[in-house]
This record gives structure tokens, sequence and C-alpha cells, in this order.
């Protein structure tokens, strides 16, 4: 069944390098497919066990999708990890995507040439923060601009060093 989750994984990270999007064609199926697979191995058991995962999957990106910074096929994708691991997986696997994502987006910022002007600007809203005690946003500039980031391949790797995290200490 692993395997089965780690092949839809490298598609959805190859279909986000290539078109940005990871689409609807591969998620929803995938996420039946972890249901349906549990279901049969444990019954109703295994059925609850993937749908709390599903749900905790789709839980973790919610936030970060409603503020503008990821797409729904990332949302998805977790929940199509959360389908087959469970809940518990599911989350460990969240922290590891955050730990790979930060990583990629320093490494992304970095490359763009994006990294001084956006540690100025988070530095700059950070003392309005403690001079004001009001939180306020400041837009990037027009030099600024938003490098992309695929966090389907983040989801990928934190997917797998959460499952062969046993094997890497």
């Amino acid at each position: 069944m692993q395997l089965f989750l780690v092949l839809i994984l490298i598609i959805a990270s190859i279909n986000d390098i290539q078109f940005q999007k990871i689409p609807n064609w591969l998620t929803y199926p995938a996420m039946s497919g972890g249901i349906v697979a549990n279901t049969w191995m444990k019954g109703l058991e295994g059925f609850i066990f993937s749908l709390e995962g599903l749900g905790v999957g789709l839980a973790v990106l919610i936030i970060p999708y409603l503020m503008g910074g990821m797409g729904a096929g990332d949302i998805k994708l977790m929940g199509v990890v959360g389908g087959f691991l469970g809940p518990k997986e599911v989350f460990m696997a969240f922290l590891f995507t955050g730990i790979v994502g930060g990583i990629y987006a320093l490494v992304i910022l970095t490359l763009s040439g994006n990294l001084k002007l956006t540690v100025k600007r988070y530095w700059a809203m950070l003392k309005l923060l403690i001079l004001t005690r009001n939180i306020m946003y400041i837009p990037p500039s027009a030099k600024e601009m938003k490098p992309r980031l695929c966090y389907g391949l983040a989801i990928t790797i934190g997917t797998l060093l959460s499952l062969f995290r046993g094997s890497l200490i």
C-alpha cells in the first residue's frame, strides 16, 4: 500500500513541477483508493482510520490555502496521504513536509535573489509589531517578485522522510 502512495506522490510532484497543478484526476481516485485499501484490510476500523487521516490531512493545510499560500491540489494531496496513512502518520508527514517546505522556500528565495528583500520586509513587520503592538502586513515591492513553489514536491519529500524515518536514524 505504501508503494502505491509513493507512486501517487511521484506523479503528483512531476505534474506540479511541469504544470504547477496537482490534478483532480489523480487526487480524488487516490483518496478513494486509500479508503478502499484500508477498509479492505481492516474492515470498519480501517474505513474510520482512513477517513480520520483524510480529515487531518485536509485540515493541516486549510489555513495556508485560505491565506493564498498554496493551491487546492496541495491540500488534496495531503488528504491522500492521510487516507493511506491515517491521522497520526499524516500529521508526522505534515511536520516533515513543513521542514522540507521551509528549506525549499529559502532555496527558491535565495536563487531568485529575493531572500534579502524578504528578510528586510519581515524584519520591518516585526519591528512594527513590537512598537505598535499591531500586526501590519507590508506587501512585497514590485522588485520582490513572488516565486512559485511546487509544494507537491515538498509534500512528497516530507512524506517519504516520514515513512522512512525509522531507517534514517
